[in-house]
Formats: structure tokens, sequence, C-alpha cells
């Protein structure tokens, strides 16, 4: 009797441990393989660092194509600091900020869009 609860016990564990080797993996693998890469140009009008348990950063890009003409915005995460902080310092300045877009990421502790901020030029 000893030995097949022994036995449940072990194999339990074994998919317990299975199950969340492949939920670290997916997320590992969605946050590394890229959909797409991409730049957009425009002015960041929002830009925070929120969340209650998972800090973020996130930010808002005015995209305006031609003067006078309704800005379209474009919602984006950013998982760097130095990043971040670069984005801080030209708020206010048209910048193109390069993004990756990771499409089945878990959860929002990594951020609340799928297009992750991973670099800025600022354009004067």
């Amino acid at each position: 009797m000893a030995i097949k609860k022994s036995k449940i016990f072990l194999g339990s564990l074994i998919v317990l441990v299975l199950i969340v080797g492949a939920a670290a993996g997916y997320t590992w693998l969605s946050l590394t393989w890229s959909f797409s890469s991409g730049e957009r140009a425009g002015y960041v009008q929002k830009f925070s660092h929120k969340g209650w348990l998972c800090k973020t950063w996130e930010g808002e890009l005015a995209m305006v194509p031609v003067p006078g003409s309704i800005p379209e915005k474009f919602m984006f995460s950013v998982r760097s600091d130095a990043v971040a902080g670069q984005i801080n310092h030209s708020m206010g300045k048209r910048v193109s900020l390069h993004y990756e877009q990771h499409k089945g990421v878990p959860t929002s502790c990594f951020g609340e869009t799928e297009y992750y901020v991973t670099g800025i030029i600022v354009n004067e």
C-alpha cells in the first residue's frame, strides 16, 4: 500500500514538473522569438511605470502622418530600464521607436501590449 502511494506521488510530481517546465519554456519562447519588428515615428505623449505587482513601462506614441490630421496612437511596452530612461529624456521631441512584436506572451507581467520597444532615435 505504501509503495502504491509512493508511485502515485512520484508520478504526480513528474507531471507537475513537466507542466511547469512546459509553461516556462513557452514563456521563454514567446519573449525571445519575435513575430515582427519595425519602426514607428511620432511623439511620445504618455509614458509611465505602472502595475501592482509587476511594474512595467507603458507608453503611447502619437503618429501624425500629415500636419493637421488626427494622430494614430501606437501603444507599446518597454522592458529595458535604459531604453525607458532614453524615452523619458526625449518626451516632447519627435522620435523613432524600434520595436519587436511578441505574440502570445502568457501574462501582462512582461508588458500590457505585444509591442516591445528595444531602441529609440531622437529626430531633431
